[in-house]
């Protein structure tokens, strides 16, 4: 309830005008009937759903540099969870419900345990039942980048695919008996990944 002229000027200003209100003249009250909200706040609602919604879609994106294991899954994944619920005195049914937490980390360490597969952190809610782990453990994955599997593809005879980088090595290169273009420059691997893998190499430069 607002009872001061000046403060009704302050409010006025401050609300949309789309806020409704109903007027006593004669008791100088004004009652604000419509909520009203200011555009700070229409401005960080958006901006947070916006928010969540772009880190959805990275994450989804986000699959082959990802740090998993190949998993082959074996022929008998059933009968293994099978004998894991009977040494844990769990139902086997396919419906049955891992609602005690204390009893689901159990069943799926000792999951991990037989079939050297673990459950990712973002996927352990989605295993709810005994079906959805027999499900998972059934799931093969494969964590081969699409570059590296087109080596065993089988392309058109005019596509060429060169797997392997060629950095020219004056000390064991053979093709131009060791003669580079570029003698002051040297061939540097930068890359953690990568240098174990490539030999870089360092040229003599000479002074200055």
């Amino acid at each position: 309830v607002i009872t001061s002229d000046t403060e009704v000027k302050n409010i006025k200003m401050s609300l949309y005008k789309s806020a409704q209100f109903s007027i006593n003249l004669n008791q100088k009250t004004w009652h604000i009937i419509s909520a009203y909200s200011t555009a700070v706040t229409k401005k960080a609602q958006a901006q947070a759903q916006r928010n969540v919604t772009d880190v959805g879609k990275s994450l989804a994106c986000k699959g082959f540099l990802r740090s998993h294991k190949p998993y082959h899954p074996p022929q008998n994944v059933p009968d293994k969870v099978r004998s894991i619920c009977n040494n844990l005195k769990i139902s086997f049914a396919s419906d049955y419900k891992l609602e005690n937490l204390e009893e689901k980390f159990k069943f799926l360490s000792a999951c991990f345990q037989d079939f050297q597969h673990s459950v990712p952190n973002s996927q352990v809610h989605e295993l709810q039942s005994i079906g959805d782990v027999v499900k998972f453990y059934e799931t093969s994955v494969n964590t081969t980048v699409p570059y590296d599997a087109l080596k065993n593809a089988k392309l058109p005879e005019n596509l060429h695919i060169q797997h392997d980088y060629v950095r020219f090595n004056p000390d064991t290169d053979s093709k131009f008996n060791g003669q580079t273009a570029f003698p002051k420059s040297s061939t540097l691997v930068t890359g953690l990944k990568y240098r174990g893998k490539y030999e870089g190499y360092n040229a003599k430069r000479s002074w200055p």
